[in-house]
């Protein structure tokens, strides 16, 4: 355990309880006042809304932090010189901006759900079941912004009260400590709340509840834990698999029953630009945030089996006869994105729109402009052709949990156990039937399973912020995130596919023509040091020695 006086973190605090260490000569009387709050049920609702507003923030730009988390990893990768950049490739410094923001606005988050845990017992209007759910949304707001730090931190300091500037001496918390907090948290937050809110898809349920135990359990291997919390989700109902899952990532499944908790957007009140950001040149976008080849080639072909070992891929036509995931996640040459013929080839000098009728011949930016898409590929994933035309101000929710992530969670935990039965099959099954995929044959080794499972959460939870703290608990972010960073060649295909590995990482060292594929960037990863994100280095300069950095930053 260390000292710690940490700057930033209380700063965030103060600001989320609205300066409620100053002292006024006259309270307002037209406003909310820190000293007042919260007399009644209206301003307990408008709290625990800002509570949840609080989670809304971004790690670069307009673009909310689930969405970029990924260019952190090792499947996506954000081509401007930033923060979020260097955290991805291995060049970052104690004093990253991005990590240094994710930490603020977490305790800004956390200052906020305590300010109101301290004070609801001011309002006195409120029924004993409402009062009970918000103390529960709130409880959760401030678990779920834990969970975050710990994987993100490791060891951080565990606030549960409102504090001031003179109260800012406090020790960082053991991971586990905190950790064990999180899950006594939700085991006392989930009878006050709602068992579920379908069709209503911003406040926490009791299956959000459990879905965030079943998270944490799964990212610390606590895996009965895990499994258990799962299944309790489960059997709540209301919630399952959406039958569309291209549309899961748009406005036609925002609201779906697959939709357990997602950070809401609102024209006028709170928006983004994923689809300024994350669309081609020829929609208007800047082709910013891009899928990788590695993750590209990491989908299977429809028999089930790796591009490596199918009969069915062909490498001059790679697309065919693959995992219906892949078309549906990412835009790929020969496609149709956002109306236009999506072309990469420095050839393809024009390619139709089809956003007019007759359809028409237009310049092909997507092949011709510098800043076009460097990897050959974009993102379908949070994109919708609606926002086209004011694609900087997007009102499309983000998902934080959805069923798919609960299936997986129970069959990773079971396989990880060593427990695996039909309920595990059954959970991987639903999945891939889902999108066309073959069941998983039955009878299979704990490592040909827990092989799946790790494949398929990349190929299903691809693109939603997840994958980062998946290659960190596996342990395999010194071999994923250390090397090249491909992009595919604009003008030929490999002659053969790569070789992937038992987490579904290609290595193209025996493909004859590997060359040809554009390198975008190199990685590096230091075992010792990029397990966790820097503590913002300020903190660090601030207090004379007192707050010790991670490891090696």
């Amino acid at each position: 355990m260390k000292r710690t006086s940490t700057i930033i973190l209380f700063a965030g605090i103060v600001a989320g309880i609205a300066a409620c260490n100053k002292s006024l000569d006259k309270l307002p009387l037209d406003s909310p006042s820190s000293e007042t709050f919260y007399k009644n049920a209206t301003e307990v609702e408008m709290g625990i809304i800002g509570c949840y507003k609080s989670l809304n923030w971004n790690l670069k730009d307009a673009r909310p932090w689930p969405v970029m988390l990924d260019n952190a990893s090792d499947i996506s990768w954000n081509r401007s010189a930033h923060a979020v950049q260097e955290l991805g490739n291995g060049t970052a410094t104690s004093a990253n901006g991005s990590a240094e923001l994710a930490w603020t606005q977490c305790y800004k988050s956390i200052g906020r759900a305590n300010f109101l845990l301290d004070n609801i017992d001011r309002a006195t209007d409120l029924t004993d079941v409402y009062k009970s759910q918000v103390i529960g949304e709130a409880r959760w707001i401030r678990v779920f912004n834990y969970m975050l730090l710990t994987e993100l931190f490791g060891d951080v300091p565990l606030v549960t009260t409102s504090i001031t500037l003179a109260e800012a001496t406090l020790e960082r918390t053991a991971k586990a400590e905190v950790v064990n907090f999180i899950l006594k948290e939700l085991d006392e937050a989930a009878p006050g709340l709602p068992a579920s809110n379908v069709g209503v898809t911003g406040r926490a349920t009791k299956v959000a509840a459990y879905a965030l135990k079943a998270r944490v359990a799964l990212y610390n291997a606590q895996w009965q834990t895990a499994a258990d919390a799962a299944n309790a989700a489960r059997a709540i109902g209301k919630y399952g698999l959406y039958d569309n899952y291209g549309n899961l990532f748009n406005y036609a499944g925002e609201t779906c029953k697959e939709q357990i908790i997602s950070l809401q957007f609102t024209k006028g009140i709170v928006s983004h630009s994923n689809s300024n950001f994350l669309s081609s040149r020829l929609a208007g976008g800047v082709a910013n945030e891009v899928p990788t080849q590695q993750m590209v080639d990491s989908y299977e072909c429809t028999d089930g089996l790796t591009i490596d070992k199918s009969p069915l891929y062909n490498p001059s036509k790679p697309f065919l006869n693959r995992d219906p995931r892949l078309a549906m996640s990412i835009a790929l040459p020969g496609s149709t994105y956002y109306g236009y013929q999506f072309e990469t080839h420095p050839d393809s000098l024009k390619v139709w729109n089809y956003n007019v009728t007759p359809a028409v011949r237009v310049n092909n930016t997507d092949a011709t402009n510098q800043y076009a898409t460097f990897t050959g590929y974009m993102w379908r994933k949070w994109t919708d052709i609606k926002d086209m035309k004011d694609d900087e101000n997007c009102e499309g929710d983000i998902a934080l949990f959805r069923y798919a992530e609960l299936l997986l969670t129970y069959a990773e935990a079971k396989i990880e156990a060593n427990q695996i039965d039909e309920s595990v099959y059954k959970a991987l099954d639903s999945i891939r039937i889902r999108v066309g995929m073959p069941v998983v044959p039955r009878s299979q080794t704990q490592a040909y399973m827990r092989s799946l499972v790790r494949r398929e959460r990349k190929i299903e939870l691809a693109n939603e912020g997840l994958r980062l703290f998946d290659v960190r608990r596996w342990k395999i972010a010194e071999k994923v995130m250390k090397g090249p960073r491909y992009g595919r060649s604009r003008t030929t295909w490999l002659t053969s596919a790569p070789t992937l590995d038992e987490n579904s990482t290609p290595d193209y060292s025996s493909v004859s023509n590997t060359s040809v594929m554009r390198i975008i960037e190199n990685m590096v990863f230091n075992a010792k040091r990029d397990y966790l994100w820097p503590v913002p280095n300020v903190e660090v300069l601030t207090t004379k020695g007192l707050v010790k950095q991670n490891d090696n930053w």
